[in-house]
């Protein structure tokens, strides 16, 4: 989930894009391709009008383009492999090669250092490098014409409309290069002829423009933006698309299908799946996530939004007690009017911002962000598993409120929140909560991440009690040859969690009190194959949290984390001890599209997960979850078992769900994203 706020300013689609040579062989036109980038100083700061020059490294065929200014350039170019020179009065010049596939594009992006190359010597210089394509064009002419005169191919250059590329490419002579100079050098630098014998160099002109000439590197690297010098698309938790479908100066899109059929081997009959923020329905097809939204960026000003429907827009309010208005027999509801779980069911991240020019980037976001507390991402494409385990399962999904990064470095963020709670819409008592996040990624192969949460008053009915918690990951990526048709990729991730809550009652270690504590932890090993097409994860974890405050409330008779059930209490020392472990595959072969299945087992001390006979009473839900059922399907009228039997005709009227202690699933399915 970290974005960096540098590639918001996007690759405009109606830069100018110049040319000076075109190679066009008789029998068709070449593939084509793009070079993209954008060019900046060493403070970060992008610098206009910067000329880049691109050399077909086979056909010899070159172009030029001009950044705009916001520093960005765009080069349609044929598809082969290019040296590319970029130049700016008053910097040094920088060079590094590039492969152009057809159809795609090439990322360059350059740091130019402040040059003491006088102007009128770079201006000098700027003329040698013209002659010298000058001299490679004349060459490449007397060569066709000679092949032509023989009756052989032909590979010429043309100026002629109807034989330049589909989408026409605005060309102007190379010689405006020289213009970045004072008017007095470029006048003195474009004195002689093209190609005359002045211009040119006492030795024979080598294959590759001097100007051009580099030793085979990797171009663009960027050390400015924050994590933007390596590929962390191997990430657990990070979405793994490398280029972007569509960006625009002002939005960069995103869209997320997310859809699956789950088997519960316990074959509940109402297909409720219970426990799980990622499983909901057994034996059917289901869409779990339909997310449409994007990012906003001008003028530093930032906001992002993204619109969910499938059943995450259901399950997630479900799980919020702050915000539920509803009131049943005996239970007043959530905190307070205004219906705040509709009012976000249909939205998982709303928030605007701006970027501060300070340091690496500092951004200041205020709304609903997505929650890092327990390493996957809440949108499961960007997952190894599909079903993680409790420590990810039962911590946030989301925050609301307002959140500042800091990135000092290109490789570290300092992220401190003030929320309204513990995944909250509303605030539950009287104190929010605070948290933040440290982000360090010194390697390509190595991310530690540290979560920390305090202060936040987030039990519902306990306005004195506190809630503490730290979440904290490492993930190694210890083997790495993308390029091998076998073994490509290997990497781990293990996770911590500890915390509790104390005050009012209730302590962290049970000597003042019910003990309130979550203790968990998760390990996963993923395997690559075939170029990163195919990949296994192997993993699970395991929590103990006494007090259950943590822990997700089945749903039985439509219950809600606000209206609490009977019939699994989490009352202050209420144990809970659970374990599971999960074998997921991955199909990609596209970076926008994830095929899976997995196969995943899950334990609990104390009678957890739907069996049989489900969690569904006789007759649907009754509206009062917060009380025992009757054989019927009534509502008994209390949460006293005792009661209970009087109410509904004496023993054995009572009706419980099929609760068990274990369970197996089967799930495959289907994940886009763009």
């Amino acid at each position: 989930m970290i974005r960096k706020w540098l590639f918001f300013a996007g690759l405009p689609a109606f830069l100018a894009v110049q040319s000076t040579v075109m190679c066009v062989p008789a029998a068709g036109q070449s593939s084509t391709g793009n070079v993209a980038g954008m060019i900046r100083d060493s403070a970060g700061k992008p610098i206009a009008e910067a000329q880049v020059l691109a050399h077909n490294l086979t056909s010899g065929a070159s172009f030029s383009a001009v950044t705009s200014t916001d520093g960005v350039f765009t080069l349609e170019v044929e598809a082969g492999r290019y040296e590319l020179a970029t130049v700016k009065d008053g910097f040094q010049r920088s060079t590094g090669r590039v492969k152009v596939t057809s159809g795609k594009t090439a990322r360059f992006d350059v740091f130019l250092a402040t040059s003491t190359v006088p102007g009128a010597q770079l201006a000098t210089e700027l003329a040698a490098l013209k002659a010298r394509i000058d001299q490679l064009e004349a060459d490449l002419k007397a060569k066709n014409a000679s092949e032509q005169a023989s009756g052989g191919l032909v590979a010429t250059t043309t100026t002629d409309p109807a034989l330049l590329p589909r989408f026409p490419l605005k060309r102007e002579p190379l010689a405006t290069v020289a213009s970045i100079g004072t008017p007095a050098q470029t006048q003195n630098a474009t004195a002689s002829p093209s190609g005359s014998s002045a211009a040119q160099p006492e030795k024979p002109a080598p294959s590759i423009p001097e100007a051009l000439q580099a030793p085979e590197s990797t171009p663009g690297v960027d050390n400015f933006t924050p994590f933007a010098y390596g590929d962390f698309t191997w990430l657990n938790g990070s979405p793994r698309n490398k280029d972007t479908v569509l960006d625009t100066k002002f939005f960069t899109p995103e869209v997320r299908f997310d859809t699956h059929y789950m088997e519960d081997f316990n074959q509940p009959k109402d297909h409720t799946i219970v426990g799980a923020t990622e499983s909901f329905r057994s034996g059917e097809v289901q869409v779990e996530q339909i997310s449409v939204g994007g990012d906003f960026h001008w003028q530093n000003v930032r906001g992002r939004v993204l619109y969910m429907s499938g059943l995450f827009a259901s399950t997630t309010p479900r799980n919020d007690a702050s915000s539920a208005t509803a009131s049943y027999p005996g239970n007043s509801g959530g905190v307070g009017q205004w219906d705040l779980q509709n009012a976000y069911r249909y939205v998982s991240e709303a928030y605007g911002g701006y970027h501060f020019n300070v340091n690496h980037g500092l951004n200041v976001d205020a709304g609903i962000f997505v929650s890092y507390i327990g390493l996957f991402s809440y949108y499961n494409f960007d997952n190894w598993t599909y079903q993680p385990s409790y420590v990810s399962s039962n911590t946030p999904w989301f925050f609301n409120g307002v959140r500042v990064q800091w990135f000092p470095t290109n490789k570290l963020k300092i992220e401190p929140w003030f929320i309204n709670g513990w995944q909250s819409y509303a605030k539950f008592n009287g104190r929010p909560g605070i948290g933040g996040q440290l982000l360090w990624m010194p390697k390509e192969w190595l991310k530690v991440v540290a979560n920390q949460y305090a202060i936040g008053q987030d039990n519902l009915g306990l306005p004195k009690t506190e809630r503490i918690h730290t979440d904290d990951s490492i993930e190694i990526r210890y083997y790495n040859k993308p390029e091998s048709t076998g073994l490509s990729k290997m990497a781990i991730s293990i996770t911590g969690d500890a915390g509790c809550e104390h005050g009012g009652g209730l302590s962290c270690g049970g000597h003042a009190g019910p003990k309130e504590s979550f203790l968990g932890w998760m390990v996963y090993n993923r395997f690559w194959f075939s170029k990163d097409k195919y990949a296994i994860t192997l993993g699970g974890g395991a929590m103990d949290n006494p007090g259950r405050y943590l822990t997700l409330l089945p749903p039985i008779n439509g219950a809600t984390a606000a209206s609490g059930t009977p019939y699994f209490t989490e009352n202050p020392g209420d144990r809970a001890h659970m374990w599971d472990s999960t074998v997921t595959f991955h199909y990609m072969p596209k970076q926008y599209i994830t095929w899976w299945a997995e196969v995943g087992y899950r334990h609990s001390d104390v009678p957890y997960f739907a069996g049989r006979g489900g969690v569904t009473p006789p007759g649907g839900n009754n509206g009062a979850p917060n009380q025992f059922v009757c054989n019927s399907g009534a509502a008994s009228g209390t949460n006293d078992l005792t009661t209970a039997y009087a109410n509904c005709g004496g023993a054995g009227s009572v009706w419980f769900p099929d609760l068990r202690r274990s369970e197996t699933k089967l799930s495959v399915g289907v994940m886009v994203k763009f």
